[in-house]
């Protein structure tokens, strides 16, 4: 199936605002930087990849899948895309063992923490042994000052409001541990100015 990247280009989030291209880059940058050369050869599932997937677009992957519940399924590009929302479907539609790299690139939050935890034993599921998925979430003493930025529309209205669960290390670790990763595995700092987090974890 053919699909019109160039009708989507420009919008990596849903809503509006002036700094989401620009943060959406630095996340898609800060991800990719994560992933070395040898997990390239490989598959790469990109959880909430968007109508316009810039992260599967920007990255260098032998094969590259993604997700999300407002894309349309197509091919193309060497990138397949499936429609797929957690809390309508059962679980992800691959097989155990299937990817080298899982990203959920400003995801988590926008699942409440029962679907979230269901996501991320999914995650670990279909992760091979060795493979590691790599997340960003806005930390929770944030915010105040995302709110403020999306009132000022320097960032998308639409995403901060429908954030339903607010992070920090302990409670992401918590339910990276929960999903079976191990606590030794689970790598987290801060970035964009200590607005967000970012996990790399390896099963």
């Amino acid at each position: 199936m053919n699909f019109n990247y160039e009708s989507n280009k420009g919008r990596y989030t849903r809503g509006t605002g002036l700094l989401e291209n620009f943060l959406a880059r630095i996340r898609a940058k800060k991800a990719d930087e994560l992933i070395d050369g040898k997990s390239r050869q490989g598959r790469l599932l990109d959880i909430g990849c968007g109508s316009y997937p810039y992260f599967l677009l920007s990255t260098n992957f032998k094969e590259k899948f993604g997700i999300d519940k407002n894309s349309k399924e197509y091919t193309n590009k060497g990138i397949s895309i499936k429609k797929y929302e957690m809390g309508k479907n059962e679980g992800l539609p691959y097989n155990p063992d299937f990817f080298d790299i899982v990203t959920l690139l400003a995801i988590i939050e926008h699942v409440d923490e029962v679907n979230a935890k269901r996501l991320l034993r999914e995650v670990y599921r279909v992760l091979k042994p060795g493979g590691k998925v790599i997340l960003t979430t806005p930390i929770d003493k944030a915010n105040v000052i995302l709110k403020l930025m999306s009132k000022l529309f320097l960032i998308s209205p639409e995403e901060i409001n429908e954030h339903k669960q607010l992070y920090n290390s302990k409670i992401l670790r918590e339910q990276l541990e929960y999903a079976g990763f191990k606590k030794d595995a689970i790598k987290i700092k801060t970035f964009e100015f200590g607005l967000n987090l970012i996990a790399k974890v390896e099963k």
